[in-house]
């Protein structure tokens, strides 16, 4: 199956979109803080609280979370040191929880852990640019970008300007991908 792609004023009108749910659903601005999960995630997370800062007129704090020591998939004593970048308290605040692609729900649920480390938020809400679905564990997004049906030979890719590259998402076969 050839290459598909979305463009990038796709990504740019999507992330608009998701800013203006979630500043909806949380009539307001009030207590709302972004966490990205990291590597990916912290990026997607950056420009929705941008968008969500000049609808609103007011900064949206955001900051990024390292998960790999709460993995499940990690082998023992591979544990890494923490590089998350949480530079405001999260105890009573709306956490906006992002990751770029969701599927099995793992990724997401080692992002759970690891954000109850920083303190005890008054509620999580998940935020994906991608929902690819195949979840193993019972977690679903509330602020969903795109949702993209593909293949199980299928793998999504998403590239960002922040990464060196230009902004795509990229659906590819498997077997043509390169996974790090």
């Amino acid at each position: 199956m050839p290459e598909r792609r979305v463009e990038s004023s796709d990504i740019r009108r999507t992330i608009g979109r998701m800013a203006h749910e979630i500043l909806e659903n949380n009539k307001g601005a009030q207590d709302l803080v972004v966490v990205g999960i990291l590597a990916r995630g912290y990026p997607v997370a950056r420009r929705l609280a941008f968008a969500m800062t000049q609808i609103e007129g007011v900064t949206i704090p955001c900051g990024g979370l390292d998960i790999r020591a709460y993995r499940d998939d990690l082998q023992e004593g591979e544990a890494p040191g923490d590089r998350s970048e949480v530079p405001f308290a999260v105890s009573e605040k709306k956490i906006i929880l992002v990751d770029e692609v969701v599927m099995t729900g793992r990724t997401v649920r080692a992002a759970l852990d690891a954000l109850m480390r920083h303190g005890r938020p008054s509620s999580v809400q998940l935020a994906v640019l991608v929902d690819r679905g195949g979840r193993e564990l019972p977690i679903q997004p509330e602020y969903v970008g795109l949702k993209l049906d593909v293949a199980g030979n299928e793998w999504i890719e998403v590239q960002l300007a922040e990464e060196g590259g230009e902004d795509c998402i990229l659906i590819r076969n498997r077997e043509e991908t390169c996974i790090s």
